[in-house]
């Protein structure tokens, strides 16, 4: 007898909750992915080692001076070691934030099918809306999360077509909240000047000012999972903004890689999280940085978090280290690029250091592996050499020099191939290099083409 297939459920909540005890075999993440996961609730109450710090905005406009710039230095050394931080007395009343997530829950709470309504169509290029993440990964893998995306701000570049209508509140409490997001990010980007020795409208001005600056809404959705052990509700990666800023319904799961290690992030009463981001990074030469980070799972409690990207016209504006901050002693460590090409070179344009990068990162401890690995990056001349010390030690046997002499061919045209495609290389080690100088990986950076990833 031929027992029925069942098809897969399209979106992870509905899989989630068919009672499912394993996890497709889609959803499961290759192991080097699964390093430093555990019981994600015992990981967020840990006191011991590096923590994401808390940076205190009440006094970022006092006119006290050397309160001011005591407030100053402290989230400017947040982005030069880390590139995230928790923001707590931002200005943005928790009435408003309440508001905010209550819309986004009551959503989320609808049935399936009445979500679907306002489902996305990826295969046509219409990104907004209520979708999940499609496999476009090299081993074709799938993140646990349902999600609903949407530009906020500015006014006129919105579609209010498709923003939910239920609950009521959602288009008035998510319109404010950009509103006033938008404000924030407006002194965020003084800071961050002022702390490069820059007039403090710099680097807004370098991501496209109050015109064109462009404000994108995901709310993301992570059901329970059954073996959270073995999924990722979003794959390792930076973000390509200038800035993004999380709210979350105090359920850990945001990770950053810190230090060579993976740090969970505390869930921190009335704040939101702030992320420097591939563009300020740039403009900065490397000095703010776009950390790694990505987002787990458990079998417990649903998660959802509130990530609004701040982006710079995807043409318009030539990202590229500020003339200011190049020097003889600190050179260029970006080509110059569009925002557009920047999210194309992270998904298409890698190269054999980015391989060599996630080996450090993902495998390090693997050391058969990681020798693997690096013979694939030697030249033809060496492998050829190799194998001739191997043909040399075979003398007594003139089948067996035949013999080795095949493979030396086989291994010549194997590099040769290597070296001709580079990006079959890349797909190979699902890597990405933040920068030229700065050996951090991100894994299977498959992101933000055309929805941005968060945690």
């Amino acid at each position: 007898m031929v027992s029925e297939v069942v098809p897969t459920p399209s979106r992870v909540e509905s899989l989630a909750k068919s009672g499912i005890q394993v996890i497709p075999k889609e959803y499961v993440r290759p192991q080097e992915e699964l390093n430093g996961i555990g019981n994600i609730f015992e990981d967020e109450k840990k006191d011991e080692g590096p923590q994401v710090p808390t940076i205190n905005l009440k006094e970022i406009d006092s006119e006290d001076k050397e309160i001011r710039e005591k407030c100053h230095q402290e989230l400017k050394k947040a982005a030069v070691e880390w590139g995230v931080m928790h923001l707590v007395n931002h200005g943005i009343s928790d009435e408003l934030i309440e508001r905010v997530k209550v819309a986004g829950s009551t959503f989320f709470d609808l049935p399936v099918e009445e979500k679907e309504k306002y489902a996305n169509d990826q295969a046509s290029g219409n990104v907004q809306g209520y979708g999940s993440k499609l496999a476009n990964s090299a081993c074709g893998q799938l993140e646990w999360e349902d999600y609903f995306f949407h530009c906020v701000f500015p006014k006129d570049k919105r579609d209010l077509a498709i923003w939910p209508k239920t609950p009521a509140d959602y288009i008035p409490a998510t319109s404010e909240y950009a509103k006033q997001i938008r404000n924030l990010a407006t002194k965020i980007f003084a800071v961050l000047s002022i702390g490069l020795g820059l007039e403090e409208g710099r680097l807004e001005k370098g991501v496209g000012g109050m015109e064109d600056l462009l404000l994108q809404m995901k709310i993301n959705y992570y059901p329970k999972c059954p073996q959270p052990e073995l999924a990722l509700g979003v794959e390792a990666h930076t973000d390509v903004s200038a800035l993004t800023f999380i709210l979350h319904n105090m359920v850990p799961g945001l990770q950053l890689f810190y230090e060579g290690k993976w740090v969970t992030a505390k869930c921190v009463p009335n704040s939101i999280i702030m992320h420097i981001g591939d563009t300020i990074e740039i403009l900065s030469n490397g000095k703010y940085k776009s950390i790694l980070h990505r987002g787990v799972v458990n079998k417990e409690k649903v998660r959802i978090s509130w990530a609004i990207f701040c982006e710079p016209p995807k043409e318009k504006i030539m990202l590229k280290p500020l003339p200011e901050t190049v020097t003889e002693a600190e050179p260029s460590q970006f080509p110059p690029r569009t925002f557009a090409q920047h999210m194309a070179h992270k998904l298409f344009k890698k190269d054999d250091n980015d391989a060599a990068a996630e080996q450090k990162v993902f495998k390090k401890d693997d050391q058969d592996s990681a020798a693997v690995h690096k013979a694939s990056e030697k030249d033809d001349r060496v492998i050829v050499a190799e194998h001739i010390v191997l043909k040399e030690d075979k003398q007594d046997s003139a089948a067996e020099q035949k013999a080795f002499k095949k493979v030396d061919q086989v291994i010549v045209a194997e590099c040769k191939v290597l070296k001709e495609d580079e990006q079959d290389a890349v797909a190979e080690h699902k890597v990405f290099k933040k920068d030229d100088q700065d050996v951090v990986t991100e894994h299977k950076v498959l992101k933000h083409v055309p929805v941005e990833e968060s945690e």
